[in-house]
């Protein structure tokens, strides 16, 4: 007997980029500085919180919405960084990760034949979570290589249709930032019309060089309409606990939670109780922009003196360069070869594109303990 024939809700999806280049790096030895995870572990005061979390009896299903401390503390840190206090029983909703935030979000919004405007290169989860919508993706590129937003292309780019726009800030790949001034002329572009948004802001607290992270939430006609999606996860050094949040109005939480309800219900209770006791301190993410500059300053210089163009880095734990100057390969192909030949693994920003746009830039992590860090370089140092 044979399985069923049925067609794929996703038939254009395969094996991600990320899962070929770290099967490549173990395959070479390589230094893996692909997938954006770290290397090091989180504080161990946040093991023990969740420890003492298991072992005080908080083991079973928590409210749907979330454990109500942890509501409380992404409410408290929202106020005090970005100015807006969502209210904690309406408007915040613990989360299965950012990725899961998302897709909700999508999900609970996005009707068949509805148009999605998303800004590539973006992070590989929205193409498919507007598909399974059923919606329409419809693609504004960034300005190649400064990766600046292009607000008169996402006016261009606004119909009758538009039901949804996605942003990223500080920004998964290219590790750019939008400013104030960005996203002023959001709110003002956004203002007359009814296109919800969605700001991925994972990497809120990685923003460097003594500027501020510009959430949605800091502009009101922005937040009355956005989901603004966080993680833990990123922000802990704890990617693999999948633990996020999303704040929004209470209408739009009221539609997001209807979903949530039914694709997770609710999130791992010890560990939402631990990291609600951990974060209880500010301190618990104050220093992490200190933390990642140091790292992201360690790879450039060590970068400098290469032929590898080091792009911006302004936000993020990631690190792009154009190798122009080093090979005429092409950015996948190049990433290949690195891997293969030098023992460093990348990843092409091209897999960003949904038209597979190649201009000669790849991505790397430095979310990696230092030592890490100066052995890809010696190995890069020999381009």
């Amino acid at each position: 007997m044979s399985t069923p024939a049925f067609p794929s809700r996703l038939p254009q999806v395969g094996t991600t980029i990320f899962t070929v280049m770290s099967a490549l790096a173990v395959e070479h030895g390589a230094v893996n500085l692909g997938q954006g995870f770290p290397d090091f572990g989180c504080d161990p005061a946040l093991v023990e919180a969740v420890n003492q979390a298991m072992r005080a009896g908080h083991n079973q299903y928590p409210p749907m919405a979330g454990v109500r401390s942890l509501r409380e503390v992404v409410s408290a840190k929202t106020g005090q960084l970005y100015g807006r206090r969502y209210d904690v029983d309406a408007e915040v909703t613990i989360t299965a990760g950012a990725t899961q935030a998302i897709l909700t979000a999508i999900l609970a919004c996005v009707h068949p034949g509805d148009e999605v405007i998303v800004l590539d290169p973006c992070y590989d989860s929205y193409l498919p979570n507007i598909a399974l919508a059923g919606g329409v993706a419809v693609h504004v590129p960034l300005t190649p290589h400064s990766f600046r937003p292009d607000i008169a292309g996402i006016a261009a780019a606004i119909t009758p249709r538009t039901r949804l726009l996605i942003i990223n800030s500080p920004h998964n790949p290219s590790a750019s930032v939008w400013s104030e001034a960005d996203m002023r002329a959001l709110e003002a572009l956004l203002a007359p019309t009814n296109v919800l948004l969605l700001s991925d802001e994972v990497y809120e607290h990685m923003v460097y060089d003594g500027e501020q992270h510009q959430s949605a939430a800091r502009f009101p006609l922005l937040a009355e309409r956005a989901f603004v999606v966080s993680s833990f996860g990123k922000t802990l050094h704890v990617t693999g606990w999948k633990i996020g949040s999303v704040c929004a109005p209470a209408a739009l939480t009221a539609e997001f939670r209807k979903v949530h309800q039914f694709n997770v219900f609710s999130v791992n209770t010890p560990m939402q109780h631990g990291i609600a006791a951990y974060m209880a301190s500010p301190a618990s993410y104050e220093g992490l922009g200190r933390f990642y500059q140091a790292k992201r300053d360690l790879f450039r210089e060590g970068l400098a003196g290469s032929r590898l163009k080091l792009l911006p880095s302004s936000g993020s734990f990631f690190q792009c360069v154009d190798i122009s100057a080093v090979s005429d390969l092409s950015d996948a192909d190049f990433c290949q070869w690195l891997t293969r030949e030098i023992g460093v693994a990348a990843i092409p920003l091209s897999a960003f594109y949904a038209d597979g746009f190649d201009q000669r830039v790849v991505r790397f992590c430095f979310a990696k303990q230092d030592e890490t860090l100066r052995e890809a370089l010696a190995r890069l140092r020999k381009l």
